[in-house]
């Protein structure tokens, strides 16, 4: 045995590590370490969860594979022309392939050089930016682009923090940096580098409206991206940083300076060498900047029309029209919009200087007997926005309300002979009321009757100063433009075209409320002589049509104008075949076009087709149809409204003598009470054209039938559109004859009654004038 000595030297002396064991400080060291690895996971799957609802919501897988941007719906032509968009974020995605590689390059040269080598956090950077943070010297961002793609197409800093700690100090971007890492592995795993480079460029805000690639592009350089320069796409790569900041419209000298601190990132990298760097940085910053919103694009009037159609089937089936990226299909013939709008500005421009002319120095809103309405514009101006405002800021203090709308500004109006019809101003609200009050007005519309599809449709002068449509929102009285109905009504209840009736005066007895009524002819006269109900229709002659109207009673008259498609209230009164209630354009192209397509009423139709983002058919539309008359009836009507542009006399005689149209063409003037507004009608074999001219109010109109009436005020706008539609050989338009029944049971061929073969000769002399006038006349200028 040993010694106790020995056994205390053994004691006393060290003992060797042995494997697997360790010191106190290691052994804490690693439980710390464990409890904290613990601890992390812990925080992450909590933040995952929302444990507790501490953290706020996180998105579910579906919302990760499907991540949902904004994105605006296009809505196109017939012909496949981009018309326009909705949208709150103007922003169209562009594919992978359609981005150049220098674009990409500048992207990730400036945002995250080490893109391609992590998986959605840079351990890095991130380690760069947590020293800087511990040593207080900053250390840079450390976002990789995954990160931020997380942050914009999640809202990581909006949205999602509605959590119980989210708004505990210090702690909210901790969580919310945590989500946009987690967020960015997943992403990363969910999508290749090329995908989730392509939602990057396609998501971001560009400022000027600009969201995606695809539209920055377009609004700051009038390019597609593939088209970008280099110098180009470093520039909206550097706006990304900082939108207003950088903007290269706003800020050009900062922007600049942002493009080449970009351009020398890529030189870095390894991208562009020396001399590349060198010359793009000495490249000017040329734009083309043009901002997209809803007042540009083709037909903006018809565009509100078909957002308003659409909104309600939005609802019923959860899609967003202005975020879902919806293709919407129209009727619309982009060049047919564009000869229709051109035909409106050239006629609508010379209607103003003669309207101009005719008031000059004096006060244009006026009553039935020409004397100036007291106080028309402070009446007026109550109706306004700006006076509302007014009133809901200053509650009873009419004197600061009056102040503010007599308050001159510098403002912008339209005007036909400044350049782009802008005009640069100092006016008050009261003036710029006035100036308003003296523009007239118009609505055009085309539609093929065959089948419903409306071709063209201008609403008003200028979209983006006039928002108000006066093809469907406006309703007027459409005077002479209503008496087809009353001849309808006649020629189905078996009177012939040929049927004839003397000039002379009807009268419509008094009854209980209703004093006699006596229609007058435009000139205020009556000749006594015979003529065939064709005559009277294509003259447009008021004593014969009252004639029609009395035999057959203005309840007949109202029955075939609803059943024509006439949807307005119209009241059954001796002067209903005179228009005597308000109807719309929309209504009346709708009822003519029953006429060329053999009796059958065909709803008008906008929209063919809408497709979601991926190309899915969602829905097509198809026009609702009945049988309005038949056949026969429907035949004759449109030879009777031939007439105005066959029969010697006829209204609307210009269009062959004038515009010197071939072919079978038909035609109807309208002109109401104090020449308030003028009408046209006009219809070939597959196009019916529907056009009214007018002051905003009944009471500004022109002071003579001169200038006043339907055939000067706005049957040339048909002849200017005709005209160009008719030379474009690419839009096939038919110039032959209507379609004719088989057999008619009617007599059509009325030679008999005036100078045909063995028939007494029209005695009304030649020079006699029957609201024609020359074509030089009516345009003010030789066509």
């Amino acid at each position: 045995m040993a010694s106790s000595a020995t056994k205390k030297a053994a004691a006393s002396r060290p003992k060797p590590n042995r494997p697997g064991r360790y010191t106190g400080w290691a052994r804490s060291f690693w439980m710390l370490f464990g409890l904290g690895l613990i601890g992390v996971v812990f925080y992450v799957w909590a933040v995952s969860a929302n444990f507790l609802n501490l953290f706020g919501r996180m998105p579910n897988l579906k919302s990760l594979e499907n991540p949902r941007s904004e994105l605006a719906s296009e809505i196109y032509s017939s012909d496949n022309v981009l018309m326009g968009k909705y949208f709150r974020e103007n922003r169209t995605p562009a594919e992978y392939e359609d981005l150049p590689q220098h674009l990409v390059d500048a992207l990730i040269a400036t945002e995250d050089a080490r893109f391609e080598e992590h998986s959605g956090i840079d351990a890095k950077a991130t380690g760069r930016v947590a020293a800087g943070l511990l040593t207080g010297g900053g250390g840079g961002g450390g976002s990789t682009l995954t990160q931020q793609l997380a942050k914009v197409l999640f809202r990581t800093r909006g949205d999602l923090n509605d959590g119980v700690l989210s708004d505990v100090p210090g702690l909210r971007m901790l969580i919310t940096k945590t989500k946009e890492w987690i967020l960015a592995v997943r992403l990363e795993r969910s999508y290749t580098k090329r995908e989730i480079l392509r939602m990057y460029l396609n998501t971001n805000d560009y400022g000027s409206n600009a969201f995606g690639i695809n539209t920055a592009s377009k609004t700051f350089f009038g390019k597609k991206p593939m088209q970008l320069t280099r110098a180009e796409a470093a520039t909206l790569v550097g706006v990304l940083n900082a939108p207003s900041r950088f903007s290269p419209k706003f800020n050009p000298a900062r922007s600049r300076l942002r493009r080449n601190w970009v351009l020398r990132q890529m030189n870095k990298y390894g991208y562009v060498d020396a001399q590349q760097l060198h010359t793009d940085t000495l490249q000017p910053m040329k734009l083309d900047y043009q901002v997209e919103n809803q007042n540009e694009g083709i037909a903006p009037y018809f565009r509100v029309e078909v957002s308003k159609e659409l909104r309600q089937w939005a609802k019923e089936t959860d899609h967003d029209l202005y975020s879902d990226g919806l293709k919407i299909y129209t009727t619309i013939d982009s060049r047919m919009q564009k000869y229709a709008e051109s035909a409106v500005a050239e006629h609508m421009k010379l209607q103003q200087k003669w309207f101009d002319q005719q008031w000059k120095g004096q006060l244009p809103w006026r009553d039935e007997s020409g004397r100036v309405i007291p106080g028309f514009l402070a009446t007026s101006i109550k109706r306004t926005g700006r006076y509302r405002s007014l009133q809901g800021r200053f509650p009873d203090q009419p004197d600061s309300v009056k102040f503010y709308l007599n308050k001159k500004y510098p403002m912008k109006v339209f005007n036909w002979n400044s350049p782009n019809n802008e005009k640069e101003v100092v006016m008050s609200p009261m003036d710029s009321l006035a100036y308003y009050k003296r523009l007239m007005r118009a609505g055009f519309i085309a539609i093929n009757p065959l089948n419903g599809r409306v071709k063209a449709w201008v609403g008003g002068i200028n979209y983006k100063y006039i928002k108000y449509d006066h093809v469907r929102q406006g309703k007027r009285q459409p005077g002479s433009t209503f008496k087809p109905f009353v001849y309808v009504a006649a020629i189905d209840q078996g009177y012939s075209p040929c049927y004839q009736r003397p000039d002379v005066a009807t009268t419509f007895p008094a009854v209980a409320g209703r004093a006699a009524y006596t229609p007058r002819n435009f000139e205020g006269s009556y000749s006594g002589r015979t003529f065939t109900l064709r005559q009277a229709l294509a003259r447009s002659m008021n004593s014969i049509t009252a004639w029609v109207v009395q035999k057959l009673g203005p309840e007949t008259v109202v029955s075939y104008a609803k059943r024509l498609g006439i949807t307005s209230p119209i009241e059954a009164v001796p002067a209903v075949g005179f228009g005597s209630s308000d109807v719309s354009i929309y209504e009346m192209v709708g009822a003519y076009s029953t006429f060329v397509n053999k009796g059958i009423w065909t709803s008008p139709v906008m929209v063919t087709r809408i497709e979601d983002k991926n190309g899915n058919v969602l829905r097509e539309f198809i026009p609702q149809t009945r049988e309005a008359l038949s056949e026969e009836t429907a035949y004759l009507m449109t030879y009777m409204l031939r007439g105005a542009t066959e029969e010697r006399g006829g209204t609307s005689i210009i269009l062959k003598t004038g515009f010197k149209f071939k072919g079978e063409m038909g035609g109807k003037t309208g002109t109401t009470n104090n020449y308030s507004d003028g009408w046209f009608m006009g219809l070939t074999p597959d196009l019916v054209c529907g056009m009214w001219v007018g002051g905003e109010d009944r009471s500004i109109h022109f002071r003579n039938g001169y200038y006043g009436q339907g055939s000067r005020m706005a049957l040339p706008m048909y002849g200017l559109f005709m005209k160009k539609v008719y030379a474009d050989k690419s839009l096939d338009i038919n110039t032959g004859a209507f379609p004719k029944p088989a057999s008619l049971t009617i007599e059509t061929d009325c030679s008999r009654y005036y100078g045909g073969p063995g028939g007494q000769r029209d005695t009304i002399p030649s020079d006699e004038k029957l609201n024609q006038v020359k074509l030089e006349d009516l345009r003010g200028e030789d066509i």
